[in-house]
């Protein structure tokens, strides 16, 4: 994939708003057939820009439990083990990790003891301290509008235009802005699982 058009943006945008929009619908408001907003799509998934589709569910609607938010303050190296066990965990929705270290998720909890639920999601990891804040109100709202999209090189970090390549190495989708940048990722990729 060369570069993201606007046409790319206005197809992510609404698919951001509502992710069951189907290709016909989308292709009136960006006037695309449907056929074309699928390949878009197909080529947006291909390219790792769309991961995904997912569901918002309102778990207030489901009486799932008590909103929280909880901070965790963690001794370096050991963010890794806490994603993943918190990954794992029922009522975690979401995991933020954040520029000095701290993991911070929310979740819905039982109401009936949160501190518990929080030691025993937590229990044998060497935790210097947590936060739990209630939470009164969610309101998710992802965007794409402002912000500006462009693929980053594998290799360099540069941009990638439309002049760029993309190649798949062991089922993984790279970019890269030029093809030496290709050659010089696939070479040292090739040393490192020979060395492996």
């Amino acid at each position: 994939m060369a570069q993201l058009d606007d046409t790319d943006l206005e197809i992510l945008s609404l698919l951001v708003e509502n992710a069951r929009l189907a290709y016909s619908e989308i292709g009136e408001a960006v006037g695309l057939s449907g056929p074309a907003v699928s390949d878009r799509v197909t080529r947006l998934k291909e390219a790792g820009v769309i991961n995904h589709f997912t569901v918002d569910v309102d778990r207030s609607q489901l009486r799932a439990g008590v909103p929280v938010l909880v901070g965790v303050d963690l001794p370096p190296g050991t963010q890794q083990e806490v994603r993943q066990r918190l990954r794992e965990a029922d009522g975690v929705e979401h995991i933020f990790v954040t520029a000095d270290g701290e993991v911070k998720f929310y979740a819905r909890a039982e109401a009936q003891n949160v501190r518990n639920w929080v030691e025993t999601l937590l229990d044998g990891i060497d935790v210097r301290a947590y936060t739990v804040t209630l939470v009164d109100d969610v309101e998710w709202t992802p965007s794409v509008e402002g912000v500006e999209f462009a693929l980053t090189c594998a290799e360099c970090n540069n941009t990638v235009d439309n002049e760029g390549e993309t190649a798949r190495i062991d089922g993984e989708v790279y970019h890269f802005c030029c093809p030496s940048c290709l050659s010089r990722f696939e070479e040292r990729y090739r040393r490192l699982e020979e060395g492996a």
